[in-house]
């Protein structure tokens, strides 16, 4: 069967999978037939070198089995893992490359192989600016975000302080954030973090007991995509301070869903970091706790309505426009 594309992705997070299923939800919205090959990796081994090679092997086997269903006229390859092993040259699209979220040891084999994927691929997609700044030479590039669209109405009593998520407690700063909040909270005031359940005394890399069982902090677990954004529509404030951003798709989440967004200067792409800048410099920097009460006591009147202007270029709707106008024409001229 004759198809325009075959998208080749990982699906290994829920993010992972949403970002796999807009790309090509844009372009079967743009008029082209799409065929999506998801890896099945078979285990989690310890590094990230390991990692990174058994899901670049497992997307080569979805791209292989892929190329039997279909006969694509061109093949995208959603993230720089999954293009590692390809069976076939084709569009790799990315968050961030491992020259940039690979250093040292944990990208021993994985920048090299990079380099000379994106030397071959025929064009490279960029979720941001900053991801394409990191990326190895290569020749023609285009940068298209991942769409974020509010999640339902805007609770007009938000009655959550802050949300913060933390499924990876190491890389998104919760020790930092937990510190923060003990400083910054005032009575009655509750941070809820989502992604993990309370961590005890031996939880490798997360916080202590003491700190789970402080007051105005609750653990609520991994939540359904629904279930955080719901939370996010009653947040006052999102804040976190990763130790490195390769995207930061739910600050984008949180600033759609109205929340305010708290965050450190984190390296990386983090797309949403310049938006943060420029909506309110005051809740950027290394005082987390100074930025908690400037946005929880002195909150700028005109900050949603800031944060929706900066978001334009985020909705499904612009997204789409870059997609028909910039992408569909390289895919299939």
């Amino acid at each position: 069967m004759d198809v325009d594309v075959l998208l080749v992705g990982l699906g290994t997070t829920a993010g992972l999978r949403r970002v796999e299923d807009e790309l090509a939800g844009s372009l079967r919205r743009a008029g082209l037939e799409v065929e999506v090959a998801r890896a099945a990796p078979r285990r989690e081994p310890p590094t990230f070198a390991l990692l990174d090679l058994e899901q670049a092997r497992a997307a080569r086997r979805a791209a292989r089995e892929g190329l039997e269903r279909v006969r694509p006229r061109a093949i995208l390859y959603s993230t720089t893992t999954a293009a590692l092993l390809w069976p076939r040259p084709g569009v790799i699209h990315f968050d961030a490359p491992a020259a940039g979220n690979r250093p040292g040891r944990h990208g021993i084999w994985q920048r090299a192989v990079e380099r000379r994927r994106f030397a071959a691929a025929p064009l490279v997609v960029a979720q941001s600016a900053g991801g394409l700044e990191e990326a190895p030479p290569h020749g023609e590039a285009l940068v298209i975000p991942v769409p974020v669209e509010p999640s339902g109405p805007a609770n007009e009593e938000r009655d959550l302080a802050a949300v913060t998520y933390a499924a990876d407690v190491a890389k998104k700063g919760l020790a930092r954030v937990l510190a923060a909040w003990r400083e910054a909270r005032r009575e009655g005031e509750e941070l809820v973090v989502a992604g993990i359940d309370p961590p005890g005394e031996s939880s490798p890399g997360g916080p202590s007991a003491k700190a789970a069982r402080l007051e105005g902090i609750r653990f609520a677990g991994l939540l359904e995509p629904s279930e955080f954004r719901a939370l996010l529509r009653r947040a006052r404030v999102y804040v976190t301070a990763p130790r490195r951003e390769d995207y930061g798709l739910s600050q984008l989440e949180a600033l759609s869903d109205g929340a305010m967004l708290v965050t450190t200067e984190a390296p990386g792409p983090y797309a949403a970091l310049p938006l943060a800048r420029e909506i309110d410099p005051r809740l950027v920097g290394d005082d987390l706790a100074g930025a908690l009460r400037a946005a929880l006591d002195d909150p700028r009147p005109d900050y949603a309505e800031r944060a929706r202007g900066a978001l334009v270029p985020f909705r499904r709707g612009s997204v789409d426009a870059l997609v028909l106008q910039e992408l569909v024409p390289r895919l299939a001229p």
